[in-house]
């Protein structure tokens, strides 16, 4: 299938669809990020949304558009957790019924958020990709406006709608650093910044536990991989092909980081910014960490791209911190 990739224009026209909903999230310099990256290092906290993650731009961007006939018969999507609270946070907005199906063993409190929003829940499989193939299924099978995480343009263009408040926020941002899992964060990044200007380096960043999208970046073909890191949001067997046609063209560079790499970026958050970070949310500044040498006197941004850490998640990470 083609899909119009988003424009710039696209995202303006997101980000006034938006405003009336979401706030700006902040972009915030910390002194000791600063110190430990040997650069001047601003983190976007997309922690701050109120289902604590970016991708709640994109739901309310294409939720909103949709046909009288798509809000009647309801919208199902498939997600870890993250994805499918934007889409019944939108939902519920919107008056819309949503389904979402999650693989077995889904962080619970992304699943009770996706209920308390009104979200009928449907339990599959071992993986995300396992719930995504049973959510089409009902999609086909009930004519249900199936919302996919990566392939739909106004997911793309919403999503964009943050690494464009970072450029105004910082009109000398250099450098961004995304985490990678379906890639609409990453995707979305670059039309921004490269609208503003093609000399922004673009970076992402995914685990090498579920490279995917890093292994079809390299190919310029789909892959698929293995899938075994614990960081949610990057956890993902396959590449999705529209967020792939915007990296192939536009992402200035790919790099795999370990969970123990994560793990550590999420403890140095954690301390650093005071804030919960998820795994997925830190990958960016583990990525930025490897490039250290690279970025000593550029203007650095991170996103943080998410904040819904589960207890178990959490007791890991707080165990490696110094009491």
């Amino acid at each position: 299938m083609d899909w119009q990739i988003p424009t710039f224009a696209d995202v303006l026209e997101a980000r006034e669809r938006i405003a009336a909903y979401l706030r700006p999230t902040p972009l915030y310099s910390y002194p000791a990020l600063d110190k430990a990256l040997g650069t001047e290092v601003f983190v976007k906290h997309e922690n701050h949304q109120p289902i604590g993650a970016f991708k709640v731009r994109g739901g309310i961007n294409l939720v909103s558009q949709l046909s009288a006939k798509e809000r009647e018969s309801g919208v199902i999507s498939a997600s870890t957790g993250n994805h499918g609270q934007s889409i019944a946070y939108a939902a519920r907005i919107f008056g819309v019924p949503a389904i979402i199906c999650v693989p077995e063993g889904a962080n619970p409190l992304k699943v009770a958020s996706m209920r308390s929003l009104g979200a009928d829940i449907v339990t599959h499989g071992r993986d995300f990709d396992e719930a995504r193939e049973h959510c089409e299924q009902l999609a086909d099978a009930h004519g249900y406006r199936y919302v996919h995480s990566g392939n739909e343009p106004l997911l793309i263009a919403g999503v964009a709608t943050g690494p464009l408040e970072i450029l105004e926020a910082q009109p000398r941002t250099e450098v961004i650093f995304v985490p990678v899992g379906g890639g609409s964060g990453a995707a979305g990044a670059c039309i921004a910044a490269k609208a503003v200007d093609p000399g922004i380096r673009v970076v992402g960043v995914q685990s090498e536990s579920a490279p995917a999208g890093y292994r079809s970046w390299q190919a310029r073909t789909l892959v698929e991989d293995k899938m075994e890191t614990y960081a949610e949001g990057l956890a993902t067997r396959t590449a999705f092909a529209l967020p792939q046609q915007i990296l192939w063209d536009n992402l200035d560079d790919f790099i795999l980081v370990s969970d123990e790499e994560i793990r550590a970026a999420q403890a140095e958050l954690i301390e650093t910014t005071r804030n919960l970070v998820e795994g997925a949310g830190a990958a960016a500044l583990a990525g930025a960490h490897r490039l250290r040498d690279e970025l000593i006197g550029r203007r650095v941004a991170v996103v943080l791209s998410g904040g819904n850490a589960s207890p178990a998640e959490l007791r890991r990470v707080l165990e490696r911190m110094p009491s």
